[in-house]
């Protein structure tokens, strides 16, 4: 059996660079191992815009298909859509092949559970055993399965937003939001115009055209969004959104083409669906302290978890969450589903501004403030992230410290934490203070004393 090398195998499911490690033979084995375990039955499949995409979903389909599922095609399509798409009773999983925030050279499959919720950490680990030991269950040349076509699954996925009891569209409508967009030529393309144009929207858009040459860095932080904050100024547009190429993160812009920082997404609907549905928030390990401050202001508790979609979303099932998230600008609405949605923190952000009746800036500013600084220790493939920060974590083992995910080292209104990524070969550090230089001090001294430890 080939060797996985140069790949990044985790619960969000496995991702490389196409050519140098991931490979339409490992989407080949991963699918036929997944339709193994979850087949026969219907599997819903979609894909973002990169240019590999087609290449690897030939080959997702061939596995599946040869496992006796039938593939449900839902086409070019964001994550959270797939995951919709998934829950529906007549389809048995889903598979997006999307390597969300990282570059373009990547791709990779996100593993879905019929749930629509993603793989948990012993499912993952029963298809790579599969994957590994090429347990396989092929199906006989009359029992392959077939390829069906379905093309209303954004629209589906619209409707189920826009029809949410927390939305007044009409609302919306009236406000007449005038919006610069950014889907940094990803699948944002494939929803965004039919959704802000049921909201009323005059929108401007930057890289609209799905082509997956991404024109910057995909991933949707303050650095990346110099053009969108132009624009914004530019036009005069009451605010700027971007979301990453697979839909599942959303940024904004102020008015004064000012970023807000991801961690503010997520802040924003916190505060607007707490306002409506007092109840339990979930976060994971990483996310900012001012949910803690509006969990404190409305007497609601606040669970964390470790960072990754499927931590959130199990712990907010379990506890009933009314609103959970990651502070990368990922905002999961239970009542909708259990995922990463920038289309419903897009309705829930317009919404608290209609409520509000004041400009982003002002309901930005209106909450608690801290400043976050994120960085990151680039490591080569092969080497075990986990290890290092576990050493690191001996050397602190006196101090007021949490260890929900990697290290995170606890200081009065501060904080500073170091984890292994789930999805490239790094190691994150961050830190969260009320002033930058704060937060920049944790980080670089963190980072310092990683830097020793990985010498000796």
């Amino acid at each position: 059996m080939a060797e996985l090398k140069n790949l990044m195998i985790s619960v969000s499911g496995v991702r490389g660079i196409v050519g140098d490690g991931f490979t339409p033979d490992v989407a080949l084995r991963f699918a036929q191992a997944y339709g193994s375990h979850f087949g026969p039955g219907r599997i819903v499949v979609g894909r973002d815009s990169r240019v590999t995409g087609d290449l690897i979903k030939y080959a997702v389909w061939s596995g599946l298909l040869a496992t006796g599922c039938d593939v449900v095609d839902i086409g070019m399509t964001t994550t959270p859509t797939t995951a919709m798409a998934t829950e529906r009773a007549e389809n048995s999983g889903g598979i997006i092949i999307t390597a969300s925030h990282n570059p373009r050279e990547w791709n990779a499959l996100k593993l879905l559970a019929p749930d629509g919720l993603f793989l948990n950490p012993e499912e993952g680990a029963r298809i790579l055993e599969r994957v590994r030991q090429e347990d396989f269950r092929f199906a006989a040349w009359h029992e392959v399965g077939t390829v069906r076509p379905y093309a209303r699954a954004a629209e589906d996925h619209i409707a189920s937003v826009i029809n949410l009891p927390l939305i007044d569209v009409t609302a919306i409508r009236k406000r007449g939001f005038k919006i610069v967009a950014d889907p940094c030529n990803g699948a944002g393309g494939t929803i965004l115009p039919e959704f802000l144009q049921e909201l009323g929207c005059e929108v401007i858009y930057l890289n609209l055209e799905p082509s997956g040459h991404f024109p910057r860095s995909p991933e949707p932080v303050p650095e990346n969004l110099g053009d969108l904050c132009a624009a914004v100024v530019k036009h005069r547009a009451d605010l700027g959104i971007a979301v990453d190429p697979d839909v599942d993160r959303l940024a904004l812009v102020s008015e004064k083409g000012v970023p807000l920082g991801e961690e503010y997404t997520l802040a924003l609907a916190v505060e607007f669906v707490l306002a409506h549905t007092p109840g339990d928030v979930v976060v994971n390990a990483s996310t900012s302290l001012v949910i803690d401050d509006l969990a404190r202001q409305y007497g609601v508790r606040v669970h964390r978890t470790p960072v990754g979609e499927i931590h959130v979303a199990s712990k907010a099932r379990q506890s009933g969450a009314v609103i959970a998230g990651e502070g990368n600008g990922g905002v999961i609405l239970p009542a909708l589903h259990l995922g990463r949605d920038a289309i419903a923190g897009i309705a829930l952000i317009l919404q608290h501004l209609v409520e509000k009746s004041k400009p982003l800036s002002q309901v930005h500013a209106d909450l608690p403030q801290y400043v976050i600084v994120k960085d990151k220790i680039t490591l080569p493939f092969g080497v075990d992230a986990r290890r290092l920060v576990a050493r690191l974590t001996e050397a602190h083992r006196s101090g007021p410290i949490d260890l929900t995910d990697g290290l995170k080292l606890l200081y009065d209104a501060s904080w500073v934490h170091i984890r292994a990524s789930n999805t490239e070969p790094i190691v994150r550090v961050m830190a969260e203070a009320p002033s930058a230089e704060e937060a920049q001090n944790r980080v670089a001294a963190l980072k310092a004393e990683f830097a020793r430890l990985t010498m000796n």
